[in-house]
């Protein structure tokens, strides 16, 4: 029997002109899904090329970026089950199942916990599988950043971020867009002096010279680089003057100037 490291295998694919899809893939059953379709073609020749038959569609949100593909990749395939948040069922694709946060999905012997990361929108999901190791954040916890708040509030993301925050170091943050190089350009002008982050930039540097995706990125990461989950310490909060601040007062002038940056 496989173990659960070796059970599930995760395959990244560009979309669009700077999107991610993800296939996540059980061994021991076969099973499949993607999160998010952005576009079809390139979901559906992964799977062929791996032989892999598609059981599931995992949305995070309505934005068409991340659903504008789902009608032509389910063209001719039977039996998908397609799932989405409840909050969101009126402006998504029709739902086989709507899920609300404390749900649990399938995918063959995978089992993930659906977690409620509103701001970017209000009812954007996320789904953790533990046994994969990984989480699917879309537009919620991205490299070195987070999603614009559209809809939310900042203390409204800040609880979000803090509930992803909290899962294993060595989960995988499976993001749902290529902007880490100009994440990390921004997440310099918070921490100038954060070693780690200077070393990881350069990374993302040669990565994005060479053609290669920067995401997936591990938690362990984003949690001593990315900003936007550092707004509770004290280093950050002195670097913005904001010493005294609630966490999520911090975390809100720092998508603040994100927005303006």
């Amino acid at each position: 029997m496989l173990d659960d490291s070796s059970r599930a295998e995760i395959i990244t694919i560009p979309c669009r002109q700077d999107n991610y899809a993800y296939l996540l893939h059980d061994h021991e059953t076969g099973k499949t899904a993607v999160i998010d379709v952005p576009e079809a073609a390139p979901i559906a020749q992964s799977l062929e090329a791996r032989g892999w038959v598609l059981s599931h569609v995992l949305i995070t949100h309505h934005h068409f970026d991340h659903v504008d593909g789902l009608e032509e990749l389910l063209q001719g395939r039977q039996d998908v089950e397609v799932l989405g948040a409840a909050k969101d069922a009126h402006r998504l694709p029709p739902l086989g199942r709507a899920l609300n946060e404390g749900d649990t999905v399938q995918v063959g012997n995978l089992t993930g916990h659906v977690i409620d990361v509103s701001g970017h929108t209000i009812g954007h999901i996320a789904f953790h599988f533990p046994q994969a190791r990984a989480v699917f954040t879309a537009d919620s916890l991205m490299a070195l950043g987070c999603g614009r708040l559209f809809e939310g509030t900042g203390p409204q993301m800040w609880e979000s971020l803090s509930k992803l925050a909290k899962l294993p170091p060595d989960t995988l943050v499976c993001s749902g867009h290529e902007y880490t190089a100009a994440n990390a350009k921004f997440a310099q002008t918070i921490e100038p002096k954060n070693a780690k982050l200077k070393s990881r930039s350069k990374v993302i540097e040669q990565r994005r010279a060479e053609g290669l995706p920067t995401v997936p990125s591990l938690l362990s990461d984003e949690l001593e680089t990315n900003p936007f989950l550092r707004a509770n310490l004290t280093e950050v909060k002195v670097a913005l003057g904001m010493q005294n601040a609630p966490d999520h007062d911090v975390f809100t002038e720092i998508r603040a100037r994100k927005d303006r940056f």
